[in-house]
């Protein structure tokens, strides 16, 4: 069975332009172009936009999403590990509705509130076996009192500081400039001054810079971060050049 482009376009909530764009970049070719070049797409073409669409909404970028789809060469493993995490972030997300619909319940109704039920799904503890193994507890207890010492809004603007940081440095790697470049220095500078800040961090320390620029790219999650593979190596790229001339 084939759909043309627009019956695709239309069931995936996406435009005839983008599939077209993910066909000339070769991460999603037609199973076929009629004579009247109108594209034609399979079940498997179809599987493979499915898997495309996931990567996009876990924030990566399509070079790294072609790094991927090139490294997997079976797509139902990698649509059953990509659905235990759709269903772990489905069961959170579930426990955080229904702990905000019982706190407006109660606000509205009056009810005295139970702080035992406010924070389901809310667990900001999640990676810390992993922080204390490889820094130490003292690491974690600094860093985690810190972050909850921090009022809303200061949460809020540490992490849009945190996402702006991530976004130019995609934007850097996507814009071919070398990892010895000014700009891409300036970015070493800001990052590691955005480290430095963090209570229980080693900062401004050579090994442990370039330790996390290697981290960066071993560690698919924080890959993510910078649109993936290619984007983590440039990380690690420019702050091994910075570590180099300034720590």
């Amino acid at each position: 069975m084939e759909w043309s482009i627009q019956e695709v376009a239309r069931h995936s909530g996406t435009t005839s332009r983008t599939l077209r764009h993910y066909g000339n970049l070769g991460l999603l070719r037609p199973s076929r172009v009629g004579a009247n070049g109108y594209r034609y797409y399979d079940g498997e073409s179809l599987v493979r936009l499915q898997r495309i669409l996931l990567l996009r909404d876990l924030g990566l970028g399509l070079p790294a999403i072609a790094e991927v789809l090139a490294r997997s060469s079976q797509p139902a493993e990698a649509l059953h590990t990509h659905l235990d995490w759709l269903r772990r972030e489905q069961d959170r997300l579930a426990l955080q509705v229904a702990a905000v619909e019982d706190t407006l319940s109660k606000l509205e109704g009056g009810e005295q509130l139970m702080a035992e039920n406010m924070f389901d799904g809310f667990d900001h503890t999640q990676y810390q076996d992993e922080v204390e193994e490889r820094w130490g507890k003292d690491a974690y207890a600094k860093g985690d009192s810190w972050w909850r010492s921090m009022t809303d809004a200061e949460k809020t603007d540490w992490k849009a500081r945190s996402a702006e940081l991530g976004s130019d440095w995609i934007a850097a790697a996507e814009s071919g400039i070398t990892a010895d470049s000014d700009e891409a220095q300036a970015l070493a500078r800001r990052h590691v001054e955005w480290l430095a800040a963090i209570p229980g961090t080693p900062g401004a320390v050579k090994e442990y810079v370039t330790g996390l620029g290697d981290l960066y790219v071993a560690d698919e999650r924080f890959a993510a971060n910078y649109g993936g593979r290619a984007g983590a190596e440039f990380v690690r790229d420019t702050l091994a050049v910075y570590a180099g001339r300034n720590l």
